[in-house]
């Protein structure tokens, strides 16, 4: 683009007090992985595109589905089951060719995730899953990477940066000061089970990619070694400090080699005595041995008309438990974290392992494989 061009795009925020050409060239110059294309994701490449970072690496291993639509506002109808990182990449080219985006078409883990951020000075986590993010904070901490951090469910969400200091020197704190427990798939809901609003990754997303350019550029002042959350329905913002955590510091990877050897899927992961996947599902169906239990709420879609079952919420799975006796039971749930901590609560009460069953990856799941079946 021509130098006439380029100072046309930029000039709004180059006349910025305290911002100028300097900070715009160090925008040019900066490398910035964004880990997930989803929600947050999406505002997150958007902004930084137009803010003119020099490259982007673009991490994600999903497609463009009906659901995505309400909340990730760089893809459209046209988009539906193509992969994100290509059909982002084509997008933010038109937005800015100035800048170079890489796309990554993989599932990040502890086997490549070491020598993909290597090549970047900023890593932005957009991910929807613990399991993710204490990897890619410890893979961070070992490489000493920049980590901006954000998360979001229903109604709020959160924003922090880790791992901020002085090449050599005590770096600030990273995602396990600030959370030293990784917990279990079951305690806490992803979207699919909880929902969330529209907009809401809208916001934090676009707040991470303005902690992106203050990093980048010098300005303001970053959230460092602190949390800011946020809440839609009432606005509210807050913003907390935490201190350092030597108990978290002690379950970190000490080495490469440490890090590739530490569980990560498998802290969050699910209790395998009680899962079955979409054809051991689809079997059990035809062979009409299993009643079939719906542990959403009332109100979630989408509805189940393929097969008989009956729903009881897993809030009343307690109270209801004598209802469950005697047959095989099949839990099922949006994405298989409800329908687990059910067949976990109902083993436990009868004494038996062998009859109670959870529908891994949930109704949405199955639905999606039993499609593709039918053409």
């Amino acid at each position: 683009m021509k130098e006439k061009n380029l100072q046309e795009r930029y000039q709004r925020q180059v006349i910025l007090k305290g911002f100028g050409e300097a900070a715009q060239n160090s925008l040019a110059q900066a490398k910035v992985l964004v880990i997930g294309a989803g929600g947050l994701g999406c505002p997150v490449l958007q902004y930084l595109t137009a803010a003119g970072i020099g490259c982007i690496g673009i991490v994600d291993d999903d497609v463009v589905s009906l659901s995505n639509l309400h909340r990730q506002v760089l893809y459209d109808m046209n988009d539906i089951d193509k992969p994100k990182v290509s059909i982002a990449a084509a997008k933010l080219r038109l937005m800015n060719p100035d800048t170079e985006l890489v796309e990554y078409k993989i599932h990040l883990d502890k086997n490549n995730c070491l020598d993909i951020i290597r090549a970047y000075d900023i890593i932005i986590d957009c991910t929807d899953n613990f399991a993710s993010r204490y990897m890619i904070n410890d893979a961070c901490v070992l490489k000493g990477k920049l980590l901006v951090h954000a998360a979001v469910s229903r109604f709020e969400g959160q924003v922090a940066v880790f791992n901020m200091g002085p090449e050599g020197k005590q770096k600030s704190g990273n995602y396990r000061d600030l959370f030293p427990e990784q917990p279990g798939q079951e305690e806490v809901m992803n979207c699919a089970e909880a929902g969330v609003l529209g907009v809401l990754p809208g916001i934090i997303g676009s707040i991470q990619a303005c902690e992106a350019i203050k990093l980048i550029t010098g300005i303001g002042e970053p959230l460092i070694n602190k949390l800011l959350t946020y809440n839609a329905i009432d606005n509210r913002t807050f913003i907390y400090s935490y201190p350092g955590n030597r108990q978290a510091a002690a379950k970190m990877p000490a080495t490469e080699k440490d890090f590739r050897e530490m569980i990560y899927e498998e802290v969050c992961a699910n209790d395998h005595r009680f899962v079955i996947d979409v054809e051991k599902f689809d079997t059990m169906l035809v062979q009409k041995n299993a009643r079939f239990i719906d542990v959403r709420e009332p109100h979630e879609l989408p509805m189940v008309t393929e097969f008989e079952n009956i729903r009881i919420p897993l809030r009343e799975i307690k109270e209801k438990i004598n209802e469950l006796a005697e047959d095989n039971i099949i839990f099922f749930c949006q994405s298989g974290v409800r329908s687990l901590q059910a067949a976990t609560i109902a083993a436990e009460h009868f004494g038996d392992n062998s009859r109670f069953f959870s529908l891994q990856g949930g109704i949405v799941s199955w639905k999606k494989w039993h499609e593709k079946q039918l053409i």
